[in-house]
């Protein structure tokens, strides 16, 4: 119950969850799961337990609230209409039908659905195998491609759309549904196959012809869709996504395309802009190609021959009018059979900004959503959110002057999974992906991620700003334009006007404002990696620290913003042993300096004042003795009795001193080694702290001193 008026509503197969508050039905819940006889058969025609479950594939809403539900329900495609709200409070749901041909029986193959008014367009299989695949109109009668390789050759679909062209149009034009999709080329003559993207369309009032082409598509035309690269080798790059940034001006909404490539050999993703006005140009003035029979092949070229009046694959227009044909069914079988036998026009589309506005290697581009941004100067820029294979959102700016900037990056999941849906509600400001195992929620405006005022204008983030009152980041939503208190520098990335920031501590944060490469430096010189100094995202980590690493350590960002580049000192430590560290060591060697002096003395003492005394043994011959001076003894008496120092003693007694003197001070060195080692060794210290934020590397007089016995 809620406020006494909210009840929960129970259905089964499928189940819903609706809770009525004041006439309106809020879905909360819906379980449709494959039944066990569905599960038996699907298994009994070959396929696995994961093909055999009930895969959503298309949700649209109708004009009257109820939504269309679409599943591959084990292979057997089924459609529901789920809910209906109104403000009666009646519920409604469950009426099952048809499923076939508005999603694939496999559930891991592409496809494609968008609602238009009452109708449904799909580009999907129609067949168990699914090798019979058609861009299909789900209307009574219903209209379809021709299956013919030269309309659709193995195919896998992307998106549909609807642009509004009769709007505003003085030509009286129609309403076009434009399809997106991949295919084996035909008009290409090369040994292997390759694959190209597409862009086809068809008019919304088709009714397809009276006697060629019943049921089937009279306006559907077809062209290549390039992205090139300059100077890469590799084959034409294939579409993943598209998505329409519409404009009240429908000449002026832009279709932006993800590429990836389709071969091994290159690594490198795109992003290209497409206008509705260019598409537009190709399909009413492109020649179209033939096919020609040259030696048993068939080859494309281009038509040269007179074309059908009107024009093959036109939508009803006022000259088509004046032809006194009012709609399709009323256009003559040579225009019918030109454009079924000759679908595909010549060339390509061209980009809007004659190349791609992003380039990306290593992880593939996968999907991507695009909203449209006022800034604080009222200037309209474009933010494009990117999905990536490795399981990351990118945002990149397409701003006014022109350029295209990643000021960001960020891995939505714990584990890297690819991102396969993003959907984007500008009105909540939230952004929505989606993978195998689950959806996020992400922020558009995230601006608190900016710290400070030069962070916040490097990024050049164009939902952020400077909010000079608050000293904070902030968001541009619903601010007046020219905001004086509110500060960006989108075009020139000028920072000039924040103040001189102040020492403060704080952690890196993985991903800077324009994504800067971090690199740290010892004593002035950048620190080479290898095996004891080593990156832990952006922290140093030092194993086994020696007396020799002390010294001066800067972590220092670079980052490029408008062609120029900013280098920032964002810490600095000073590594330095401890002070009883050095006590210890200085009365170390002290000591063994000592040692070895007083070793040294009482050597020379022993060979100076110490003498052993032989007594002379009559006749014995002492001429290789030396002897001491009767003269020097005072009141001393020649005799027989002398006193004899031998050379030998001397030496012996000496040579022992002397060992022991350097033994001692070989001791004390080792003893000093051992002990600077077990304070240095085995020690793992990590930079943390100390936070210095300018412009450019300076010495600092503040710079955090991290001591060693600390560590």
């Amino acid at each position: 119950m809620l406020m006494g008026i909210c009840m929960l509503l129970q259905v089964s197969e499928p189940a819903v969850s609706c809770c009525m508050l004041m006439g309106i039905c809020l879905l909360l819940q819906v379980y449709w799961q494959v039944s066990e006889e569905q599960n038996t058969s699907c298994k009994s025609k070959g396929k696995d337990s994961m093909e055999c479950q009930n895969y959503i594939k298309t949700l649209q809403t109708l004009h009257d609230g109820r939504m269309l539900v679409c599943g591959t329900n084990a292979y057997n495609p089924t459609c529901d209409y789920m809910v209906s709200i109104t403000w009666t409070g009646h519920l409604t749901c469950c009426f099952k039908e048809e499923g076939r041909g508005k999603v694939p029986f496999d559930p891991f193959q592409r496809s494609t659905s968008v609602m238009v008014g009452t109708e449904l367009y799909s580009a999907t299989s129609v067949n168990f195998l699914g090798t019979e695949q058609v861009l299909q109109r789900h209307s009574s009668p219903a209209i379809r491609t021709e299956h013919r390789q030269s309309w659709l050759n193995k195919p896998s679909f992307v998106q549909l759309d609807v642009v509004p062209e009769s709007v505003n149009n003085l030509d009286g034009d129609d309403d076009k549904v434009y399809m997106f999709f991949s295919e084996e080329a035909m008009e290409f003559d090369l040994p292997d196959q390759i694959r190209v993207s597409r862009v086809a369309r068809v008019c919304k009032g088709d009714l397809g012809g009276q006697r060629t082409l019943q049921q089937k598509w009279t306006s559907y035309l077809k062209a290549r869709l390039d992205c090139p690269v300059p100077l890469e080798p590799s084959l034409p790059a294939i579409i993943q996504d598209i998505f329409l940034l519409k404009d009240q001006d429908w000449r002026k909404s832009v279709f932006y395309a993800v590429f990836s490539p389709q071969t091994t050999t290159s690594d490198l993703s795109t992003v290209c802009a497409f206008s509705v006005a260019d598409i537009g140009k190709v399909f009413s003035e492109g020649r179209y190609m033939t096919p020609v029979t040259m030696e048993s092949e068939t080859r494309w070229v281009t038509h040269t021959g007179e074309e059908p009046v009107p024009r093959p694959g036109t939508c009803m227009t006022n000259a088509v009018r004046d032809l006194g044909i009012e709609h399709s069914l009323d256009l003559p079988d040579k225009t019918l059979q030109f454009v079924r036998d000759q679908p595909l026009l010549e060339g390509a589309v061209p980009p809007l900004t004659g190349g791609p506005l992003l380039l990306q290697r290593g992880a593939k581009l996968s999907v991507i959503v695009v909203d449209r941004v006022m800034a604080e100067d009222g200037e309209i820029h474009h933010v494009m959110f990117i999905g990536t294979e490795e399981g990351t959102v990118q945002k990149a700016v397409q701003y006014a002057a022109g350029d295209t900037v990643i000021i960001q990056e960020t891995q939505v999941f714990q584990t890297l999974e690819p991102i396969k849906v993003l959907r984007l509600s500008s009105g909540t400001g939230q952004l929505y992906a989606g993978s195998g195992s689950g959806v996020v929620q992400i922020p558009v405006r995230d601006c608190g991620r900016y710290g400070s005022c030069l962070d916040c204008i490097l990024a050049r983030d164009p939902y952020c700003a400077w909010d000079t009152t608050l000293a904070a980041c902030s968001s541009v939503l619903n601010l007046p334009t020219g905001s004086r208190n509110m500060y960006q520098s989108l075009k020139h990335a000028d920072a000039s006007m924040c103040p001189r920031p102040g020492r403060f501590i704080s952690q890196l944060v993985k991903y800077s404002s324009n994504l800067a490469q971090v690199s740290w430096h010892f004593a002035k010189q950048p620190l080479q990696l290898r095996d004891r100094y080593q990156m832990l995202s952006q922290d140093l980590l030092i194993v086994s620290a020696l007396a020799s690493d002390a010294g001066r350590y800067t972590c220092q960002s670079l980052e490029e913003v408008k062609g120029r580049l900013y280098t920032r000192t964002e810490a600095a430590y000073i590594l330095q042993p401890t002070k009883t560290l050095l006590v210890l060591q200085l009365s170390v060697a002290l000591l063994s300096v000592l040692l070895g002096v007083v070793v040294l003395w009482s050597v020379r003492g022993h060979v100076r004042l110490r003498a052993r005394i032989h007594p002379a043994e009559p006749g014995q011959n002492n001429n290789n003795n030396w002897r001491t001076d009767p003269g020097c003894v005072p009141g001393s008496e020649v005799n027989n009795n002398h006193t004899i120092i031998t050379i030998e003693d001397m030496e012996d007694n000496q040579t022992a001193r002397v060992s022991v003197a350097l033994l001692s001070m070989i001791l004390g060195s080792l003893m000093l080694w051992n002990i600077s080692r077990d304070q240095l060794s085995h020690r793992v210290f990590r930079m943390e702290e100390g936070l210095q934020d300018h412009m450019s590397p300076v010495n600092s007089s503040s710079d955090t001193v991290i001591h060693m016995g600390d560590i």
